[in-house]
């Protein structure tokens, strides 16, 4: 009997290097040679072809595989030369698919490709970088409260805020330095020890809190940034910063520089001295959640939307508590604090005035002006005209309503017994009105509509305001910022967009798209340019940024400088030149591209919310997700001017004098008296572009 012929052994997928395979890539025929596919070893397409993954074939036999052929084409050509011709795909695109299919080689080319279009060392604008502190091992002690204290009015019930510090979701490089976990917070979220939380700086100093410490760094004009004083471990997170480093004729002079920190309702101060100690100076109870902390002048204000308001005095060392009406905003202007309130009504405390009615236990507040509408004061903006006669400056005053409103008024001289008259009114906005400014030169206001932007230009005759031609439109855009749906991604204090700078200056938008972002957009709050982009050198997200107006150096020739601090979710913190920035301005497009756009939202996962639109703003000017569409408007302006109306209700006073004449005597003989403003930039035909841009189109919309 013959012997059996021997039955050559098939290895299914297997076959010659030559041997054509056919390839349907998201609808699209490829047709190539297994060599060219299998050449790199444990690849997709290797692992395909040996038949270690289980193939699709359509109705003609090719290989099915559900990707994108546009940018499958580059990827093949690699393959079949080794040279790589991206032909318009974007490199992330390309990155992403071939670390789809497993092409180490092209990867690593690709990888190369952006690291030498970044540096962890930044770019031109990259000022300095501080790393994470030690994690203080102290604990603070805590003891009864410092200074006599007085609660006037009737006591208000203790609520939590609704507007609880969220926070990120993978612990930084201080976090994981701890033994032992930071407690919850009082909102029952977890915290991350080493996040920065809140930063704000003042002059040369800048104070950075992280979840239950503080630190605070000094400028030294030979050694640059220095770590001056560090608190002791706290036992619940801080919501709340304020900090004040140079106050002009403070009691203590230039030794006046506080640090302070709230947590619910309790609220810590600290005095700093300037050769790196700090001392607590006392704990002090609002009673209600702390939703603003500051200082004017020396004096340090916390308030709440309850409707309460508590005053510290460096001079007296005295803590003042007092009942007013729900707070919903509130600005400075010299010694004069001013409230805006749910009831339409616009108040006045006499901060300076303070110490001289203890016994009282009144703070003076006084009821400044009344909407006519009562509709509720949800922003508002003072500035101070400087003087330009002997009869004195103008007072003007801009906030936003709850309606959408938003109006201007004006205090003469000349009329110093009737209160402030109504000058302006603008209805653009169908959304509450979150934020407003009032400069030298426009006039901006923010409404609760995914932060949508309005802008005026003001005319000024001899510092104040005109009537001819008045405000006139400038620009519509839109600032987004997402907050996390969740509750994590940063404090939400410690991501205001603005705007930041003086007011006599250009200011400044800074726009974080998404929560766990590591690039901001600064983009210039009159017209929406983007003025630079800037991204964490460490790759790590940004959870806190402020600008800081820095002092000058005492050297020949310098002059003073405006950074933008960046903190990030590993407690580092990161400084970018502005002046350089703004110096050249005009080399950057408008506000973010569509692609740019979209890649910073590939960064989460969007989820509508659903909230009423006729609710009050919170006092975050950053909005959850609503709706992503923007659209051109062709709403018209309703503007009404004419001559100055007296208010339904006349401002009540108190003391000696009126709001105006004390502040022509703050502006005389203040502490802190106002610089002239700067003038207006010359437009120049050379390199530099000049600080006013030209204006844009009327109802334009970007990101």
């Amino acid at each position: 009997m013959a012997a059996a012929a021997p039955v050559a052994e098939v290895v299914p997928g297997r076959g010659p290097p030559g041997e054509v395979i056919h390839l349907n890539v998201g609808g699209k025929r490829f047709s190539t040679s297994r060599q060219t596919l299998t050449w790199i070893p444990d690849s997709f397409f290797s692992s395909l072809l040996s038949g270690r993954i289980s193939t699709l074939k359509d109705e003609t036999g090719a290989i099915f595989i559900d990707r994108d052929p546009t940018v499958f084409s580059p990827i093949l050509n690699f393959l079949r030369t080794k040279e790589l011709d991206p032909r318009g795909v974007h490199g992330s695109s390309l990155l992403h698919e071939a670390q789809f299919y497993g092409l180490t080689p092209l990867v690593r080319r690709l990888q190369l490709r952006e690291e030498l279009d970044r540096s962890s060392c930044g770019n031109v604008l990259f000022n300095g970088y501080l790393p994470p502190p030690v994690f203080p091992v102290k604990r603070r002690n805590r003891h009864s409260l410092v200074g006599p204290q007085q609660t006037g009015g009737r006591p208000a019930p203790v609520r939590r805020s609704n507007t609880m510090p969220p926070n990120l979701g993978n612990a930084g490089l201080l976090g994981r330095m701890l033994d032992e976990k930071a407690p919850p917070s009082p909102s029952g979220l977890p915290e991350e020890p080493g996040m920065v939380r809140l930063v704000c700086g003042h002059h040369n100093w800048i104070a950075v809190a992280y979840t239950q410490f503080l630190v605070c760094y000094r400028l030294k004009e030979a050694s640059g940034w220095q770590l001056v004083f560090s608190s002791p471990r706290l036992d619940w997170p801080i919501e709340r910063l304020a900090l004040t480093a140079r106050v002009l004729g403070g009691a203590l002079g230039e030794h006046d520089k506080m640090v302070a920190a709230a947590t619910g309702s309790e609220i810590l101060l600290w005095a700093l001295q300037a050769e790196g100690s700090g001392s607590e100076i006392g704990v002090f109870h609002l009673g209600v959640p702390v939703e603003a902390l500051f200082f004017v002048g020396n004096q340090l204000i916390a308030t709440s939307h309850t409707g309460r308001i508590g005053v510290w005095n460096a001079v007296t060392k005295h803590w003042q508590v007092q009942e007013v009406q729900p707070i919903t905003s509130y600005d400075a202007a010299g010694s004069f604090l001013l409230l805006g309130c749910n009831n339409g009504s616009i108040y006045y405390v006499d901060v300076q005035k303070f110490p001289l009615r203890m016994k009282d236990n009144d703070l003076l507040v006084s009821e400044l002006y009344r909407d006519p509408a009562e509709d509720g004061v949800t922003a508002l903006s003072v500035y101070l005209t400087p003087k330009t006669s002997d009869s004195g400056n103008w007072i003007e005053i801009a906030y936003g309503t709850s309606s959408g409103g938003v109006r201007v008024i004006v205090q003469h001289p000349e009329t110093v017994g009737s209160g402030p008259q109504l000058f302006q009114t603008f209805t653009v906005h169908r959304s509450p009105v979150i934020k407003i400014m009032l400069s030298e030169k426009h006039l901006i206001s923010v409404c609760a509509d995914n932060n949508h932007v309005r802008t005026w230009s003001v005319t000024r005759f001899r510092g104040m305001i005109s009537t001819q031609p008045g405000s006139t439109p400038l620009a519509s855009f839109k600032i987004l910022a997402l907050e996390s749906a969740d509750g994590h991604g940063g404090c939400s204090a410690g991501n205001d967009i603005g705007p930041y700078g003086e007011r006599d200056d250009q200011q400044v938008f800074i726009q974080k798209v998404v929560p766990s972002a590591s690039q901001l957009f600064v983009r210039l709050s009159s017209t929406g340019q983007r003025v630079c982009s800037v991204r964490s050198v460490d790759g790590s997200p940004t959870t806190a940024f402020t600008v800081l107006e820095c002092e000058g150096s005492r050297r020949l020739g310098s002059r003073p400088r405006r950074y933008l601090l960046t903190g990030q979710a590993n407690g580092s913190l990161a400084m970018w030149d502005l002046t350089t920035a703004m110096d050249g301005l005009g080399q950057a497009p408008g506000g973010l591209t569509e692609e740019e756009l979209m890649e910073q939202l590939e960064q989460c996962e969007l989820a509508p919310l659903a909230s009423s639109r006729s609710s009050l703003p919170s006092p975050s000017p950053r909005t959850s997700l609503t709706s992503l569409h923007s659209a051109s408007s062709n709403t018209s302006l309703s503007g009404r001017r004419g001559s100055p109306s007296p208010p339904q209700a006349e401002a009540r006073r108190r003391g000696g004098g009126s709001f105006v004449e004390r502040c022509q005597e703050l502006v005389r003989s203040g502490p802190e008296p106002r610089r002239p403003p700067t003038p207006a930039p010359r437009p120049s035909t050379g390199l530099g572009a000049p600080l006013a841009p030209p204006k844009m189109k009327l109802n334009e919309t970007s990101f």
